[in-house]
């Protein structure tokens, strides 16, 4: 099964929002990319977060459009300066998840997963973009990319 990872969308500056929640921009491209998700058929059983404020609204919007029987669910350890290898080591991945947190964690459990190292970088994220990684579960360590949805073609 699949883990997509999901950088939050763009969000405000602290001194318009203290808890940094989306902004106008951030809505519209995660709501954009959630839409394109949806009409690809994208599966998803449950969305978990980090529990900061832009995080969960981009769970939110992609809730609304792939509609997980799971829910939404807020979790620890997927904060921007979490221990990487802590995290990866409980991935069970059964269902289709995904994970809605921040950089730089997204992209070091990226690199982490595929390479066994956070200081090899494979993937740049986009805000509200997802990421859609698999285990060929023949081989221990042997993730990769399957594919990727952006907001920006760059």
């Amino acid at each position: 099964m699949a883990l997509l990872l999901v950088q939050h969308g763009k969000s405000l500056p602290k001194d318009k929002d203290p808890a940094k929640g989306l902004s106008e921009e951030g809505i519209s491209e995660a709501e954009h990319i959630a839409g394109i998700a949806e009409k690809y058929g994208v599966n998803v059983s449950r969305i978990m977060h980090s529990g900061k404020k832009r995080a969960l609204q981009t769970a939110e919007i992609f809730a609304s459009a792939l509609k997980p029987d799971g829910g939404i669910q807020e979790i620890e350890g997927i904060n921007p300066l979490d221990d990487v290898a802590a995290f990866a080591d409980k991935i069970k991945i059964s269902d289709n998840l995904m994970f809605v947190g921040h950089l730089p964690f997204m992209q070091r459990l990226t690199s982490y997963l595929i390479t066994g190292s956070i200081e090899k970088p494979v993937f740049k994220f986009q805000n509200g973009g997802i990421l859609c990684m698999d285990k060929n579960s023949e081989a221990a360590q042997a993730w990769f990319i399957k594919w990727a949805l952006m907001p920006h073609l760059r």
